[in-house]
């Protein structure tokens, strides 16, 4: 009888555990970075723990130096598309950043970065998970 027991509180020690963990922010997202390539450019992006509400992002590229760069959230799942936020350059013109990009909801996104310069126009799509 003493098996039963010890099984019942294990378990519950592990789901008291997991909600400890998840409570304490072990569940928050993460960084991420992404890399693709479009034409003569090679896009690095990244965002630091995406999240509902604002978010920053920065945009690394290598190649020609672009003369704009935007980026464009979409959640193809439920509809949502989101007009392109321009990114400011911020430094020597490889490394761009867009401020406050606005994700109303959790769930899988999409940001399309877009470039003009002198490689020509270019796009690239990165996933994007926010929790």
């Amino acid at each position: 009888m003493r098996r039963p027991t010890l099984l019942i509180a294990v378990v519950v020690l592990a789901v008291v555990a997991g909600a400890v963990w998840l409570l304490w922010g072990g569940g928050k997202a993460k960084s991420t970075a992404q890399q693709a390539v479009s034409g003569p450019y090679t896009v690095r992006f990244a965002a630091d723990e995406p999240r509902i509400g604002g978010n920053n992002f920065a945009v690394d590229v290598e190649g020609p130096a672009p003369d704009a760069v935007t980026v464009a959230p979409v959640m193809a799942q439920m509809g949502h598309a989101f007009a392109p936020v321009p990114a400011v350059p911020a430094g020597d013109g490889s490394h761009w950043s867009a401020a406050n990009v606005g994700l109303p909801m959790a769930g899988q996104w999409e940001i399309t970065v877009s470039l003009r310069g002198p490689g020509g126009p270019a796009q690239v799509v990165f996933p994007l998970l926010v929790k």
